[in-house]
């Protein structure tokens, strides 16, 4: 997958990217290069959460737009993310439990633009998503989710199933979507929640599943097996907002 409006590439202008404060998801260095100029990329790298991958020359030739990438390419986020605390002082600010989307592993952009848009018009106070195994903010990501990016914050975390645990200690409740839950209809969904939503192939993993109060199984009548991870979160969400509204 390639962005290319917040691709970044050779060496000055990517330590200038680091320089101005800006969010790098990603930084792909050429494998084995490790001269003063890369070597300074990268300890700035380190400092903040960039995912640092080292990738062979055909890799970088094949990200490259420009075809002068030096061994070095970055993807910046669209937008910037928020803190897990920011997301709950929006709650607080409009005097209502919290109820927060953590996404498990979503890959898709597209799918994560279309569940940031579903979690704004849901009355949702943010997003999470894990730091690796997932996709960013990216401008494909901005595009999809319809400027709802502009009003939704997203929270990047190093472990879902941690910060579920440290939210639970807040007074939050957690469900999840899996075939294999009760009947979503049966469920108490009131209150601070947090709707988990896993992986495309894989749905939610099996750490992150335990770290659950309840499982939702949404009803099927067709001939396939599973819905697509955006519709899933918008078919939950809107039971939940159906029974906060009561």
């Amino acid at each position: 997958m390639r962005y290319e409006e917040f691709t970044i590439e050779g060496r000055n202008a990517c330590m200038e990217a680091f320089r101005a404060g800006k969010t790098i998801d990603k930084l792909f260095i050429l494998d084995g290069c490790h001269d003063g100029a890369v070597s300074s990329i990268v300890r700035e790298a380190k400092k903040g959460d960039t995912i640092i991958n080292y990738v062979t020359k055909e890799r970088l030739d094949g990200m490259s737009t420009t075809g002068h990438h030096q061994g070095v390419i970055a993807y910046a986020a669209a937008y910037e993310y928020a803190e897990v605390e920011d997301i709950l002082e929006n709650a607080r600010k409009k005097d209502e439990p919290p109820f927060i989307f953590i996404l498990d592993n979503i890959e898709d952009p597209h799918n994560l633009g279309a569940i940031i848009r579903t979690a704004n018009l849901a009355g949702a106070h943010g997003v999470i998503i894990p730091k690796r195994r997932a996709v960013g903010l990216t401008a494909t990501v901005a595009r999809t989710s319809a400027g709802a990016l502009n009003y939704t914050p997203v929270a990047k975390v190093t472990n879902i199933a941690k910060t579920i645990e440290e939210l639970k200690e807040k007074g939050m409740w957690f469900v999840c979507a899996d075939m294999g839950g009760e009947m979503m209809y049966k469920l108490d969904l009131k209150g601070s929640i947090g709707l988990v939503i896993g992986n495309e192939g894989e749905g939610v993993s099996r750490l992150v599943k335990e770290k659950c109060d309840f499982v939702a199984r949404i009803p099927m009548k067709g001939d396939i097996d599973s819905l697509n991870a955006s519709v899933a979160a918008g078919v939950l969400a809107y039971e939940i907002v159906r029974q906060r509204m009561q």
